[in-house]
């Protein structure tokens, strides 16, 4: 078997999480964001998908949304093309129960009401995208509802390293980026800057018709990263990460007329910032970080009836991780954050946090994880919430290739501070409660999850009164997760899932635009040296735009595309990247437009 085959093995693995305990050794692969501490892999009782580099380099992912689709229990919904309001959907929740970070750094948006705005995040230096299913606020605090997603950019290798990128498409689609780090013993540097720019095409066009017959919405997209680190000793270091996020957007404002609203013309600009500051000390009783974060929003609608949305959020804290016996550990911490948005809202609340995770493993009928993690959030403008979380994994030592593995936590999530003080708001939400559990079987290539929770006080809409308000009762989110591995012939690598989704609020109506079935499928070829060919299709089952399935149905559709990557030398590459190929027609909202069938032509040079 291939080099190449054997690192897109171990990529598929990881997103499966069923081969720990086999020959590719999963105990190499760290994850940070399930404990908030590195962890191997197959040491993690919860459900964590993990995208790494190398499948990333392999699909040549635009955007990050479409590499989540990649994943078991996600899907999404854009209102139009790249850099258009994009939902995305885990495990039946939306975009604003998922706590999403950059390098650990919040970027769920405090002026927003949508949680993390996806439309911007592109795909450029990123290491890994960890995915934690399920309830994770015993770890995280408030948003992690529905799990968490942490975006993990590169670091700086060992010496002098560097990579340039460009790349041309539909649309007038053009990506070029450029990437540079030097690393010594005692200190390292990291550069990487990506620019994306496309004419696009109109975000609105009713159903049916044909999008080109409106006018045009184009985006820009650049974003830079820099990170930067030194040992002050041998026991303390500090790391510095800062991300900017620069964005332009076009695109359709609304009217009753919807011929007229795909032929208006709006626009945003976007420029947020992520910032950490890391100090660490290692000694031979525990490993302390103390850190300082802040992401900042800044959106502006020059049209808009509202203009300036401007938002920040600061986090300071403290964490100590004390190793005991040989193989478990504690984490103790606290932090302080403050959740501000500004303009004419002008509020902030604060919240204190104290929380602490136990690891253990047990040599008990072969390999046993147990993981406890409570949480205790204080806010000033909130009752106070505890929650928890309790995971437990088995690696059989009878039965090679069996894992068995359960979860079980609580989570809340807060309201925004719109959802508070804007005209639509109300001062009387209650942060909403969650309780959540999952229990997973995996046999060798094979990995079959259920999982279940219950949502209590959900935050919605009333259409009659115009404001946000707490449901009465209890809203349930279920379903099942199946996914599958294996190489079929010499160099053919099949990957496969399958998740079937059923939400519906206290009411018992059905949540709108989350499908209820959901169909993923991959094959890549390795045979010809030097070449890669991979194709990935997706089916979108029955779904509907609006709540107890009234509105379009948007869903019962398949997309599938292509992809081939040629070495040309050992620095040089080339690759071509065909979506939709079948030039399937869709919406994934009623009214928004969707990319017909596309190419992208690229070439990477690296040192």
């Amino acid at each position: 078997m291939t080099k190449t085959i054997q690192l897109s093995l171990l990529s598929v693995a990881l997103l499966s999480q069923l081969h720990a305990e086999q020959s590719i050794k999963l105990d190499t692969i760290t994850v940070i964001s399930a404990t908030k501490t590195e962890q191997s892999l197959q040491d993690i009782t919860a459900n964590v998908n993990v995208i790494t580099s190398q499948e990333i380099e392999e699909k040549h992912y635009t955007t990050v949304t479409e590499a989540l689709s990649s994943v078991a229990g996600i899907h999404f919904t854009s209102s139009g093309g790249m850099g258009q309001a994009t939902a995305v959907y885990l495990r039946g929740f939306d975009s604003q129960k998922v706590l999403v970070l950059i390098d650990g750094i919040r970027y769920n948006d405090v002026t927003g009401l949508t949680g993390a705005p996806f439309e911007n995040l592109m795909i450029g230096d990123i290491e890994q995208i960890e995915i934690v299913k399920g309830a994770q606020s015993g770890v995280w605090g408030a948003d992690a509802t529905a799990g968490v997603i942490n975006i993990i950019t590169k670091s700086a290798q060992d010496g002098l390293h560097g990579e340039v990128i460009g790349e041309f498409g539909s649309f007038n689609t053009k990506k070029f980026g450029a990437l540079a780090s030097y690393k010594t013993d005692n200190y390292y540097l990291k550069i990487g800057s990506q620019k994306i720019t496309t004419d696009g095409f109109s975000a609105k066009a009713p159903r049916g018709s044909d999008m080109n017959d409106f006018e045009k919405d184009g985006y820009i997209n650049t974003t830079s990263n820099i990170k930067l680190g030194f040992h002050l000793n041998e026991t303390n270091k500090i790391d510095i990460s800062h991300t900017i996020i620069s964005a332009e957007n076009a695109f359709d404002s609304y009217d009753a007329d919807p011929i007229i609203a795909a032929n208006s013309h709006a626009t945003s600009q976007t420029k947020d910032n992520f910032t950490n500051i890391n100090f660490n000390h290692v000694d031979s009783f525990n490993t302390v970080d103390i850190y300082a974060k802040k992401s900042v929003f800044d959106r502006n609608y020059p049209n808009g009836y509202t203009q300036e949305f401007d938002g920040e959020v600061y986090e300071y804290g403290i964490k100590s991780q004390i190793a005991y016996q040989e193989q478990d550990f504690i984490l103790l911490g606290g932090d302080y954050k403050t959740f501000e948005h500004k303009n004419e809202i002008n509020k902030k609340y604060t919240n204190k946090g104290l929380f602490v995770t136990n690891n253990n493993i047990f040599d008990f009928s072969g390999k046993t994880i147990v993981t406890e993690s409570l949480r205790t959030d204080m806010y000033d403008k909130f009752d106070d919430k505890t929650t928890w979380k309790l995971g437990v994994k088995n690696i059989n030592q009878n039965i090679e290739g069996l894992i068995l593995s359960a979860n079980i936590g609580t989570a809340y999530n807060a309201p925004t501070i719109y959802n508070l003080y804007s005209d639509y708001g109300s001062i009387n939400l209650t942060p909403e409660s969650t309780t959540s559990y999952d229990i997973s079987i995996g046999y060798k290539n094979i990995k079959l999850t259920y999982f279940h929770s219950v949502i209590s006080d959900m935050i919605d809409f009333d259409m009659t009164t115009y404001t946000y308000n707490n449901l009465d009762g209890e809203s349930k989110i279920q379903g099942v997760e199946i996914e599958y591995t294996r190489e079929l012939l010499n160099e053919l690598l099949f990957t496969a899932n399958y998740t079937k989704t059923d939400a519906k609020n206290s009411n018992k109506e059905v949540l709108g635009r989350r499908a209820k079935d959901n169909y993923k499928l991959s094959l890549d070829y390795y045979a010809i040296s030097n070449l890669h060919v991979g194709i990935n299709g997706e089916f979108i089952g029955k779904r509907f735009d609006s709540v107890n399935e009234q509105g379009v149905q948007t869903g019962e559709y398949a997309v599938v595309n292509l992809v081939a990557n040629y070495n040309i030398s050992k620095n040089f590459s080339t690759y071509l990247k065909v979506d939709n190929i079948l030039d399937r027609y869709y919406q994934t909202v009623d009214g928004f437009a969707s990319a017909p069938l596309s190419g992208y032509l690229g070439i990477k040079a690296k040192f």
